[in-house]
């Protein structure tokens, strides 16, 4: 049995195997009401056709004008959570597992009436100057993480995954690139870690189950003013102390750049692996990890505790199934014997 289709018990969260679904916005919002649509409900359920371990939403906004576009999903309201209530409860009928990635996206909401940030800088040229947090914004902030926590519990959800990762509003505050204040959400790296500490206890106020976080580890910046390795150790110390179960380590997005070294099959696990290294609680990786050999080395040398897919699961709904005959995997099954029969 390979580890990557075998079960395990990882950043609190009993799993049948070792892929989750990574969270990818589809935009498919039509109404621009942040509410779930029949797309949503085959989209996640043919992956749990397909025996994916774990499912997560693409980013879901805490706030309206905290979507990435008005096409993305939204849980700030009750009408949203009681379609969101459905597509849980659909996702466990077909035996599969569903987080919710909640997300804010600051200066990179490009439809917001107001786009904010925790300093008055743009993203590119393509995007609006942001306004600068107040204090008592962002304290509203929290409260949004909270109030979508518990919209989140009452569903049911098996994990929350924060989106701290490329480039949205905590990633702004956690980067001195993007985040030039003065007062105490800015400054020194404890500062700047300030509000996301505080997201993390509004989220736990209202929500009891496995909490997880996803850092973008290198900004592929020059300017000497991102994040050092030894930065993000610090930090992930204070999730793991705050009781965050799982890093979920990805890279990129605070700035218009593309990586800055090259690209390859699994190039950001190497940032997994190194945080993973200095923590107690298990980090994920992602990205061009379509190769379930690779998969499955990074898995059994402990670079990584889980795999988290992409675009390989929207190209192949059936990845699981060709991973397993690759790896010569004989005990995974699929959904029931009419799809086993599909695999002979």
């Amino acid at each position: 049995m390979s580890l990557l289709l075998s079960p395990t018990n990882v950043g609190g969260l009993s799993l049948n195997n070792r892929v989750v679904m990574s969270p990818m916005c589809m935009y498919e919002v039509k109404k621009e009401d942040g509410i779930l649509t029949p797309f949503h409900f085959a989209h996640y359920g043919m992956r749990a056709i397909s025996k994916v371990g774990l499912i997560i939403t693409e980013a879901t906004a805490v706030d309206p004008d905290g979507r990435i576009t008005k096409y993305d999903l939204g849980l700030w309201n009750d009408e949203q959570a009681k379609h969101f209530k459905k597509l849980v409860d659909w996702i466990h009928y077909l035996g599969g597992k569903i987080g919710v990635q909640l997300n804010h996206a600051g200066r990179k909401a490009a439809d917001a009436i107001h786009p904010v940030a925790p300093s008055a800088i743009a993203y590119s040229r393509d995007y609006r100057t942001p306004n600068e947090l107040t204090i008592e914004q962002i304290h509203q902030i929290v409260n949004d993480f909270g109030t979508a926590a518990k919209h989140a519990n009452n569903a049911g959800v098996d994990v929350i995954d924060i989106h701290g990762a490329h480039g949205y509003l905590l990633n702004q505050f956690l980067s001195a690139v993007t985040n030039h204040r003065q007062d105490e959400y800015g400054g020194s790296l404890a500062k700047r870690y300030r509000i996301v500490h505080e997201v993390i206890q509004a989220i736990k106020q209202n929500y009891q189950g496995p909490l997880w976080i996803r850092l973008s580890l290198t900004d592929y910046d020059d300017s000497g003013l991102e994040n050092t390795m030894d930065d993000w150790k610090q930090v992930g110390k204070w999730m793991e102390a705050d009781g965050i179960n799982l890093i979920d380590a990805s890279t990129g997005g605070l700035l218009n750049k593309a990586p800055n070294f090259p690209v390859h099959d699994g190039y950001q696990t190497s940032f997994a692996t190194k945080l993973k290294q200095s923590l107690q609680i298990p980090v994920s990786t992602v990205g061009l990890l379509d190769n379930p050999g690779l998969s499955e080395y990074i898995l059994q040398n402990h670079q990584a505790d889980l795999i988290f897919e992409g675009r390989a699961l929207l190209r192949n709904t059936n990845w699981l199934s060709d991973a397993a005959k690759e790896l010569h995997d004989h005990h995974f099954k699929p959904f029931n014997d009419s799809y086993q029969r599909g695999q002979k």
